[in-house]
């Protein structure tokens, strides 16, 4: 450590550093600005992003209740063009319309779209059985199986269960259709669900 013997010994020495570093310290403020700045506008850009597609989604979901050709347009633009959680709502939405009219081919194809346009695995889950529900319906049971093999967490593991034995019943699998419900009735079902599969697997006795 140096030691200066007097205030002016110390003066000379500052003046020294900052001959020698005064352009290295001078790129680094001007770097620590240009970060704080771009970090600052950056949120801002996020922030306004969040708020103009939660808007659209709005607008887009609130339009699909008048049931016309063009808010349907509409809404599966706002749906393809925006890749986050907000397309995916969209995209859950419009294959609830399309579900009603009876066209589930549709209604596949936004679902598979919405699971593309999330990151979030909650949501993922939720399109995902409304997806191996279709595809059950649409008689693609193994596409139904690897869709439901997709949903992880013990929170789904019942609805999970119980469609998978509904798509192996629909390819003519007793055997694994009452395994699946077997293994949802000895989970932590409710007394409801559980019900209902116990009459399931008592069916396919008969």
């Amino acid at each position: 450590m140096e030691i200066y013997e007097n205030e002016n010994d110390q003066v000379d020495a500052l003046k020294r550093f900052f001959a020698e570093n005064g352009k290295a310290l001078a790129v680094g403020v001007i770097l620590g600005i240009g970060a704080l700045v771009g970090w600052r506008y950056w949120t801002s850009h996020q922030v306004e992003t969040a708020r103009s597609a939660s808007q659209g989604y709005e607008n887009a979901v609130s339009a699909l209740s008048a049931d016309k050709p063009e808010t349907l347009a509409a809404a599966e633009k706002f749906a393809a063009e925006n890749k986050n959680t907000y397309g995916a709502l969209a995209s859950l939405e419009l294959a609830q319309q399309y579900v009603n009219k009876d066209q589930l081919e549709k209604a596949s194809a936004q679902l598979q779209q919405g699971l593309a346009a999330t990151s979030d695995e909650n949501l993922k889950s939720m399109i995902s059985l409304r997806l191996a529900r279709i595809q059950v319906q649409l008689k693609q049971q193994d596409a139904a199986l690897k869709t439901l093999d997709n949903i992880k967490g013990e929170s789904w593991a019942v609805i999970v269960a119980d469609l998978r034995g509904e798509a192996l019943l629909s390819k003519g699998d007793k055997q694994g259709a009452r395994t699946a419900w077997e293994k949802g009735v000895s989970s932590n079902a409710s007394p409801a669900l559980s019900e209902m599969m116990q009459m399931k697997i008592n069916n396919l006795s008969i």
